[in-house]
């Protein structure tokens, strides 16, 4: 029962240490790599700054993992989402697999029922996101975008016009 509450001394000055040394190890690979590593702009960006969490954490907690063992998992991840990011950037190909595109979920109002069933959402749910960005009603909103990170952003009713951000959006709004 002991074990439960505190091992050793020599337990907690290993979580200290290696904790300095990795949380220092990552910051150091973290600006080498630039401000794009930790963006969260797709579900690709989500799935590293997690993983870097997870990895964190074990090396943290598992007397197994040896600290020279994080830092290369975190090279290693690092590595990977600047290798993918640096491709979807100069690759079309590359860009559709790993990101998806924007969705428009309500048009001058209106729910776009199939746009939502396809991204698995309901009216309330988009109701939810129009309240916490102070949008009262539907019918105040220009369009809903589900956005490539799952953020829902919100245009307000505007005058249409050559410079609408909703010319980028595949939807209804746009000429066939």
């Amino acid at each position: 029962m002991d074990q439960v509450f505190f091992t050793s001394w020599t337990s907690i000055a290993r979580t200290l240490v290696v904790g300095l040394a990795a949380y220092a190890g990552l910051m150091v690979l973290l600006r080498i790599s630039g401000k794009r590593t930790l963006t969260k702009m797709n579900a690709f960006d989500l799935v590293v700054t997690v993983a870097l969490g997870s990895t964190l954490a074990t090396v943290l907690l598992t007397k197994s993992v040896a600290l020279a063992d994080g830092l290369t998992a975190f090279g290693l991840l690092i590595l990977l989402q600047y290798s993918i990011t640096w491709l979807s950037v100069r690759s079309k190909t590359v860009s559709r697999l790993v990101k998806s595109e924007p969705t428009l979920l309500v048009y001058q109002g209106q729910f776009l029922g199939a746009a939502l069933r396809a991204e698995r959402l309901t009216e309330d749910e988009v109701l939810a996101g129009l309240r916490a960005q102070g949008v009262t009603s539907v019918a105040d909103a220009a369009a809903v975008v589900l956005e490539n990170s799952g953020e829902l952003t919100v245009l307000r009713q505007t005058a249409p016009g050559p410079q609408s951000v909703l010319r980028s959006v595949p939807g209804p709004h746009q000429p066939q």
